[in-house]
């Protein structure tokens, strides 16, 4: 299945956006949360720095605890990042989710393979060396992907294929490399540089140089990262890196295993595995929320809106029987006066003024209640066209990623702003957009697109426009759609685009098919603006 491809607007954001949390632009709230997570970062590093040669001694249950919990969140974290990949299939996040898959494969082959961790000499590899090249294949892969995610993430590029098959060839590419490496670093590493020679405690030189080309890369990638900074994955992979960096200071520091500062690089690293886990959580949490309230009221608003539909009809239905049983009646007479030789024209006269008294009844029973409840639904207040259309796409994503439709947005961002009712001018763009999905269920997959935006005409109105791919309208039917009970779907009452035209032109506006061909059909919106001075 494909999902719906939205090209950024100016602020680089899209509807889709706003439902992904590893997307969504960071709020000064979180900001100010991450710069205290470095601050106590800081502050722990310090206080480690002066001990960290300190000899505590071999904890063998130490490693295994920390790392498999730190595993476990590593794997946890790309399956939420897969998650989000599912409802916006940009490719920087599979770069990013297999990051975290190799992050935490290593860090576990690394724990099964240390001297004492679940065997006196590991369950695999040599003694001295294996460990270490696990180690540096953990911290080293991790940087890696996340500089191509920075890389990958604002050149737009969405997955066109299976959002399920993209992250199944993605989790078999890393699978491959986890297994490559690990068996090359446990059956080849004689080939390799040696950590260790005579003890599992002293490390050589190339452990040093080793450390020192990953806190390099590592703090390389930081920086590039933070230069292109924006969305909340972006500021929490931030804090990830630099919460390495002091683990890796700390074995410059410790010179050698089982000292403080080599414990506390791994406490370090469980940090880091934990964080970026601990926001997508509590952010996913907050959305979903967020969206159940949404969802809770809109489904309010359109339950009082059938039961004002309901008590419209029965209304209408009540006050209406008794005039159309009159035209009824009088039809009934007149077709025998007809028949009459002669016909009695004086009683003809009477008994078609009783059929026009009867219309005229019938009309003012259906303006009255008609206004009745015009004015019991109409709440009128200044709002932004393109906030509208927004909401609209964000309550349709579902039928849009279920028909394979990609979005393309060109939003102006500059509150245009209208006096009008938020919820009937929702309903008419929902109208719009949902003719618009049923139009193009004929179009080949990879040509459904629908384009919405505004733009200004003159400097008294905006235009909102809703473009399709659909097969378009036949010329004959054009001149018809917004009539009543005329429609070309298969299935359908006809009323839903008279309805939108009327409600368009009670809040002084035009609602038109601005154009319709084989490529597909455009509607046009056009609603008079309201000044800032007023709208303030």
């Amino acid at each position: 299945m494909k999902f719906p491809q939205a090209n950024n607007d100016q602020n680089g954001a899209t509807a889709e956006n706003y439902l992904v949390v590893a997307l969504m632009p960071y709020t000064p709230r979180l900001r100010a949360l991450a710069i205290g997570v470095v601050v106590v970062i800081v502050l722990l590093s310090a206080i480690v720095a002066p001990f960290a040669g300190m000899q505590i001694g071999r904890i063998d249950s130490f490693l295994p605890v920390v790392q498999t919990v730190l595993s476990a969140a590593d794997l946890f974290t790309a399956t939420l990042l897969f998650v989000q990949f599912s409802v916006y299939p940009h490719r920087a996040l599979l770069a990013v989710a297999s990051g975290y898959v190799l992050s935490g494969s290593f860090a576990f082959l690394q724990t099964l393979s240390f001297p004492g961790s679940y065997a006196p000499d590991g369950l695999f590899g040599d003694v001295y060396n294996t460990p270490a090249w696990l180690a540096v294949l953990w911290f080293g892969t991790f940087p890696l992907s996340v500089l191509a995610y920075v890389l990958l993430k604002d050149r737009g590029k969405l997955s066109r294929g299976s959002t399920t098959a993209s992250i199944g060839i993605t989790l078999t590419c890393a699978v491959g490399i986890i297994a490559t490496f690990s068996w090359f670093v446990t059956n080849k590493s004689d080939l390799l540089p040696n950590f260790f020679l005579a003890s599992i405690a002293q490390p050589t030189s190339v452990g040093y140089h080793a450390n020192a080309a990953l806190a390099l890369l590592t703090s390389f990638v930081l920086l590039v990262l933070y230069l292109r900074r924006r969305t909340i994955l972006d500021l929490w992979l931030m804090v990830t890196l630099l919460a390495w960096i002091p683990g890796f200071l700390s074995v410059f520091l410790a010179g050698g295993r089982f000292t403080l500062g080599w414990y506390s690089t791994r406490g370090f690293a469980l940090i880091a595995s934990c964080l970026l886990l601990s926001v997508l959580l509590t952010e996913m949490i907050l959305l979903y929320s967020r969206l159940a309230s949404a969802l809770t009221m809109q489904r309010r608003e359109r339950s009082n809106r059938l039961v004002s539909i309901d008590a419209a009809t029965a209304a209408i239905a009540h006050e209406i029987r008794s005039p159309l049983a009159s035209i009824t009646l009088n039809s009934r007479v007149a077709r025998e006066q007809v028949l009459e030789r002669p016909p009695n024209l004086l009683d003809m006269d009477v008994i078609l003024k009783d059929i026009e008294d009867a219309s005229l009844r019938a009309e003012a029973v259906i303006a009255s209640v008609r206004g009745m409840f015009k004015d019991a639904a109409d709440q009128s207040t200044t709002i932004n066209v393109e906030d509208v259309a927004k909401r609209v796409l964000r309550l349709v994503q579902h039928e849009l990623r279920t028909n394979e439709i990609s979005v393309v947005t060109e939003f102006r961002d500059d509150k245009s702003a209208v006096h009008a009712d938020l919820a009937q001018l929702q309903q008419v763009m929902l109208n719009l957009v949902m003719n618009a999905i049923e139009a193009t269920k004929d179009t080949p997959p990879d040509r459904r697109r629908l384009n919405i935006g505004t733009r200004l005409e003159g400097s008294s109105s905006v235009v909102l426009f809703v473009q399709d791919t659909g097969a378009g309208v036949r010329p004959e039917d054009q001149e018809r759609i917004f009539e009543a009970f005329f429609t070309t779907k298969r299935s359908g009452m006809g009323l839903g685009l008279a309805i939108c035209r009327t409600i368009v032109e009670r809040h002084h506006g035009k609602l038109v098919l601005a154009s319709s061909s084989a490529q597909g059909s455009a509607f046009e919106v056009t609603l008079p603006l309201v000044s800032l001075a007023k709208a303030r």
